[in-house]
C-alpha cells in the first residue's frame, strides 16, 4: 500500500500541461479553453500528441504515453489537465512509469476514460488525483456551468468539497454514515479493471460511480461484474453520480435505472446515495480521489478532504 501523496497546490503563473491520453480532440475546442485557464491565472503547455489522430486514438499509444510522462517529468509543468476522454487510456497502463510519477507528484485532472489512469496512478503511487471536467470536451462548450468552473478553485487552495441538496436533489437508497477514501469514476472503466493488475480496490472505501450512454441492462451487467468481484460488498459506502443518456434504445421490456440500483444496493447494509451531479453532466462537480470522505445518507451530504497541500 502506497502512502498518500497530495500534490502541491497551484499558484498563479504556474504552467499546466495539457494532454489527450485517449481519443482525439478538436484543436479549436482545446484553444477555446485557454481563456478559462488564463482567468485562473494559469499558463499552459500543449502536449505533442494532443492534436494527433490515429483512428479513434489521439496518436499512437507510445506518443500519448510519452506526452504524459513528459508532463510529469517537466519541471516547468506544475499540473496536468486532460483535454478529453473517449477511449484508449488503458492501452498503455502497464507501461506507466510509477517511479517517475511518484518522484514528481503533480495535480492530475480528468474523468470518463481517464478513470483507468486515476485508478492505476493512485494504486501504483499513492498520488491523489482529480475527477473533473476536461478542457475540450467540457470547458470549451457553451453549456459549461459556472459551478463546474468554480470547482477548479480546489487546485489553488486546500479546501474541502461539501456537497448537499443545495447543489442537486439527492436520494438515499440505504441510510447511515460511512467514512473512507474516495475512489472510483466511470463504471465501465471500473468494471474493465477487474482481473487486471489495476483492479479497483474498494475495501473500506467510498466507491463513486458514474457513466454515460449505458441503458439499464448494460448498467445492470456492469454492476453485476463489480458485485461478483466483491467490490460492492467490500466498499464502505456508494456514491452514485450522474448516469446520462441511460434511456433504453428500444421500447421493449426493461427495468428502470432506479430499479437496477435498488437491486444491487438496497440490501448492501451500507450507505448509498444517488443524484450527485458528478460525471457527464452540467454542472460536473469535481472531486479529489484518494483522500478521505464522509457520506451521510441520513443528512444527504458528502464531505471530502482537500486534494492539494
Amino acid at each position: 500500500m502506497n502512502r498518500m501523496i497530495r500534490p502541491e497546490r497551484l499558484v498563479k503563473g504556474d504552467v499546466i500541461g495539457i494532454v489527450a491520453p485517449a481519443s482525439p480532440v478538436a484543436r479549436e475546442q482545446v484553444e477555446r479553453s485557454f481563456s478559462f485557464l488564463e482567468q485562473l491565472g494559469l499558463r499552459y503547455k500543449v502536449g505533442q500528441s494532443v492534436y494527433a489522430k490515429n483512428g479513434y486514438l489521439a496518436g499512437s499509444d507510445e506518443k500519448r504515453l510519452a506526452d504524459l510522462h513528459g508532463m510529469f517529468k517537466d519541471p516547468e509543468v506544475k499540473g496536468i489537465i486532460c483535454a478529453g476522454g473517449g477511449y484508449g487510456s488503458a492501452r498503455y497502463a502497464e507501461q506507466l512509469d510509477m517511479e517517475l510519477i511518484q518522484e514528481n507528484p503533480k495535480v492530475f485532472w480528468g474523468f470518463s476514460d481517464i478513470t483507468y489512469l486515476h485508478t492505476a496512478i493512485r494504486q501504483g503511487t499513492g498520488l491523489v488525483t482529480f475527477h473533473g471536467p476536461m478542457l475540450a470536451s467540457c470547458v470549451a462548450k457553451k453549456e459549461f456551468h459556472e459551478l463546474s468552473g468554480k470547482m477548479f478553485g480546489q487546485l489553488l487552495a486546500p479546501v474541502e468539497v461539501h456537497y448537499s441538496q443545495a447543489i442537486s436533489p439527492l436520494d438515499a437508497i440505504v441510510g447511515g454514515v460511512a467514512e473512507g477514501e474516495v475512489v472510483g469514476g466511470n463504471l465501465t472503466l471500473l468494471a474493465n479493471s477487474i482481473g487486471s493488475e489495476f483492479e479497483i480496490q474498494t475495501n473500506r472505501k467510498l466507491l463513486f460511480i458514474e457513466d454515460v450512454g449505458e441503458e439499464p441492462y448494460k448498467v445492470d451487467r456492469l454492476l453485476n461484474q463489480l458485485r461478483l468481484a466483491g467490490k460492492l460488498r467490500e466498499a464502505a459506502g456508494i456514491i452514485i453520480g450522474d448516469f446520462a443518456k441511460a434511456e433504453p434504445a428500444t421500447k421493449g421490456a426493461t427495468l428502470t435505472l432506479d430499479e437496477v440500483f435498488a437491486h444491487y444496493f438496497s440490501n448492501l447494509g451500507k450507505p448509498v446515495v444517488k443524484g450527485f451531479r458528478m460525471g457527464h453532466c452540467e454542472p460536473n462537480i469535481a472531486i479529489p480521489l484518494g483522500v478521505k470522505g464522509r457520506l451521510d445518507a441520513d443528512e444527504l451530504t458528502l464531505t471530502i478532504l482537500p486534494g492539494v497541500k
